[in-house]
């Protein structure tokens, strides 16, 4: 979810960065001034004078403003360069060398394993953390007759030790969240 979000919030931005920059490509192209004509100054003294100057905290909103274009310019900046799933995971191979395996196959797998058990509908995982620790999130949705403690058990036990021991990771934590599918009620005829 948070994905689609932010991939939404990106069009929105670069929709509004692309409609300013073809405005001030037009504005430049005509070479139309927007307080004056071509060769006048952009504001005039008279214009300065009564406008600008003669109140002082306009300044100080004007500051304000740009300080939060700035700071929400950068948290965007930082969304863009976060990653939400780890790529790979460094796997020590025993004879001091490592080895890398890629995140997708490792999450590809314990899905695979956690959608064998039994009650278990689907099962979507997200390697998260980084290569040295990483963690797993699973959402399992449960079939309506699965008992959730057996789906846990199973995923906390088998699943995960065969991921640990394959991927020869010392630790691999995760975080399950559960949702139980519905399913229509049966026919009486």
């Amino acid at each position: 979810m948070r994905m689609r979000t932010l991939g939404v919030v990106n069009r929105i931005l670069l929709g509004i960065f692309g409609l300013l920059l073809l405005a001030a490509g037009a504005v430049l192209l005509t070479g139309f001034r927007p307080l004056g004509g071509r060769h006048a100054p952009l504001l005039a003294a008279r214009t300065r004078r009564l406008h600008w100057h003669a109140e002082g905290w306009w300044w100080w909103a004007v500051m304000a403003g740009l300080a939060v274009c700035v700071v929400l310019a950068l948290w965007w900046l930082l969304a863009q360069l976060r990653r939400s799933r780890l790529a790979a995971v460094e796997v020590d191979t025993g004879d001091g060398a490592y080895a890398v395996l890629r995140g997708r196959a490792l999450e590809a797998a314990v899905a695979a394993e956690t959608g064998a058990v039994d009650g278990v509908a689907s099962c979507r995982v997200a390697l998260r953390g980084r290569r040295g620790s990483p963690s797993l999130r699973v959402a399992m949705e449960l079939e309506p007759h699965a008992v959730p403690a057996d789906a846990l058990a199973a995923l906390a036990g088998p699943v995960l030790t065969l991921a640990r021991t394959s991927s020869g990771l010392p630790a691999l934590p995760a975080e399950a969240r559960l949702k139980v599918s519905s399913h229509r009620a049966a026919r009486v005829t």
